[in-house]
């Protein structure tokens, strides 16, 4: 059995109290910024606590695996942080519902759940 990826005990926490049977948690990110505070990925669906989701209300936010349309690595340079797609701690994700960006708290983080995330879209 793999490790649980996590930042927070408490969002882990979160994210295993809602989890479906047979779903596993695979990581729990805390967020940078203001309206998200935590992104977890499972083995059926990315889960995210977002303070602005529909009008000002706190709520728990749950996207399908299959429901995610595209990934997105924002593409940053600068003299400090390097070149390059994983030089960002930003992540956006593409649902038919639109977009949704988290700032992760830095580059390795975004790139770990990058992969995952990924790695659960081309499954076959």
């Amino acid at each position: 059995m793999a490790e649980v990826i996590y930042d927070l005990k408490d969002q882990l926490d979160k994210i295993q109290a809602s989890l479906l049977p047979g779903e596993k948690v695979e990581a729990v990110f805390d967020m940078k910024g203001s309206g998200t505070g935590f992104l977890g990925v499972t083995s059926h669906r990315i889960i995210f606590y977002d303070k602005v989701f529909l009008r000002r209300m706190k709520a728990v936010v749950s996207i399908p695996n299959s429901r995610i349309i595209s990934l997105a690595a924002e593409d940053e340079s600068g003299i400090l942080t390097g070149r390059g797609f994983f030089a960002s701690s930003k992540l956006i994700i593409n649902t038919c519902r639109g977009d949704h960006e988290f700032e992760f708290r830095g580059a390795d983080k975004a790139h770990m759940a990058h992969n995952m995330i990924l790695a659960h879209m081309v499954e076959t």
